[in-house]
């Protein structure tokens, strides 16, 4: 869970004090890698994750990398993900990493679960703030399918209005719920685009508060050749945001 370079062509690294995600999502790219770095089935912690109290919140708290044992209980690697399936987890371990690169980086935050999910403790998003406060020579750009998140944070006192904290909602059809309003930076993921967007429903994106920035992306991964976006759903988009002045970042689909 250190800070990495990444292949996501809109940063230039990835940092996940938080992971985990209860969303489901059917094409979750999150899920497939930690199929590959999970515990495998002969495989268990050394150490098992702390729940957070009270018991069955669902969510777990860690002080170092898992370290796993095979069946005879001999060590025999370490991983950042601690679960083959995705709790909410905490990495306690990682609050300092952004302090400890110097360098500025475009930094992406939790890109292995929904930091701002339902799910997740209020206390453990004010740490990640925190975290991202001591270091403010990075930007940091925070993404959310749960929007309503960030309003009540911000109703709350809670959400920070720093110029280098850039705050994300994704979206992938018209249906789905838009945040951009109240706050310094807000930026649109249209990722992957799975259905058309109409003129009024681009428009609504002003509505609902101008972003300073839409990418839009296709699916990627398995079954990913049948849900490709047409190049009338990328004009449409794309023209209604030229014509607001916001760029446009296409990814390289």
């Amino acid at each position: 869970m250190n800070i990495h370079k990444t292949d996501i062509e809109w940063c230039s690294h990835t940092w996940n004090p938080v992971t985990g995600c209860k969303h489901g999502c059917e094409y979750c790219y999150a899920r497939r890698m930690v199929s590959r770095f999970g515990p495998h089935p002969c495989e268990r912690p050394i150490i098992e994750p702390l729940e957070v109290l009270p018991k069955g919140t669902g969510c777990y708290y860690v002080e170092q990398p898992t370290k796993l044992c095979d069946e005879n209980g001999e060590p025999v690697r370490s991983t950042p993900v601690p679960r083959r399936a995705l709790p909410p987890t905490y990495h306690a371990y990682t609050m300092d990493y952004p302090e400890k690169r110097k360098t500025p980086a475009r930094i992406f935050v939790s890109s292995m679960g929904d930091l701002f999910g339902e799910w997740v403790p209020d206390i453990w998003i004010e740490d990640v703030f925190a975290a991202c406060k001591r270091a403010p020579q990075h930007t940091y750009l925070f993404l959310t399918k749960n929007p309503q998140r960030y309003l009540d944070m911000g109703h709350a006192g809670k959400l920070p209005m720093e110029r280098n904290f850039w705050y994300g909602t994704t979206i992938t059809s018209p249906e789905t719920e838009y945040f951009g309003a109240s706050c310094v930076n807000t930026f649109l993921s249209i990722e992957p685009l799975l259905e058309p967007f109409s003129a009024d429903d681009c428009a609504g994106f002003r509505r609902l508060g101008e972003p300073l920035w839409v990418i839009i992306g296709a699916m990627t991964g398995p079954g990913s050749k049948r849900k490709q976006p047409k190049r009338e759903w990328v004009e449409a988009i794309t023209e209604v945001a030229q014509s607001a002045g916001v760029p446009v970042f296409m990814k390289n689909s």
